[in-house]
């Protein structure tokens, strides 16, 4: 054989090696803002569930406005806040994770005020929301999970020599992942 025709067999088989390692990494990245855009989505939800049930107990517990109000301002907060996970700082990603821990222990003081109130407990429309939100969480928490499992990959896969030198050249950086809010480590305290 031909010294050229090694030297071109060579760098044809790099060139499509380093394609296919470039459009690894873009498809991995794509699932992982795709992830990103799933839990934003859930909070979402989450979101707009919540003036539903703060309406349906403001009917019923109308000397607990403190505490509504504190959902709707966490609210308030929580939905003014999105992130761009392909290009988010750690503070921006613990500034959106706290106002979305802030928006939780409203909520759950909120439903700590309902059990003062038999009534609202037997409320169908009440229950019905009380269980969308149950469910809401649930979706919160594996969309969360499914993200922290993408992003694992994505930087496995982009910090791997070599990749590593292409991820560079390319400007594929690591990202965060979401992380369990400190207030987390402690049980809520519910006084009545």
């Amino acid at each position: 054989m031909k010294k050229s025709t090694i030297i071109i067999a060579v760098l044809v088989i790099l060139g499509l090696w380093c394609i296919s390692a470039y459009n690894g990494m873009v498809n991995i990245q794509e699932e992982a803002t795709n992830a990103a855009a799933n839990v934003q989505s859930a909070y979402q939800r989450r979101a707009d569930l919540i003036p539903n049930l703060v309406e349906t107990v403001k009917g019923y517990a109308a000397h607990e406005e403190n505490t509504l109000k504190e959902v709707v301002e966490a609210r308030a907060k929580a939905t003014q806040m999105t992130i761009d996970p392909s290009n988010c700082t750690p503070e921006e990603l613990a500034a959106y994770q706290k106002a979305q821990g802030e928006l939780g222990q409203a909520l759950g003081r909120l439903l700590a005020v309902s059990e003062n109130y038999p009534d609202l407990k037997a409320n169908e429309n009440f229950m019905d929301l009380q269980k969308q939100l149950e469910g809401t969480e649930n979706r919160i928490n594996e969309a969360r999970n499914k993200f922290n499992s993408v992003v694992t990959e994505y930087n496995k896969e982009i910090r791997s020599f070599p990749k590593n030198i292409f991820a560079g050249i390319f400007g594929f950086k690591q990202m965060e992942k979401f992380a369990a809010d400190a207030a987390a480590q402690n049980a809520p305290s519910v006084k009545f």
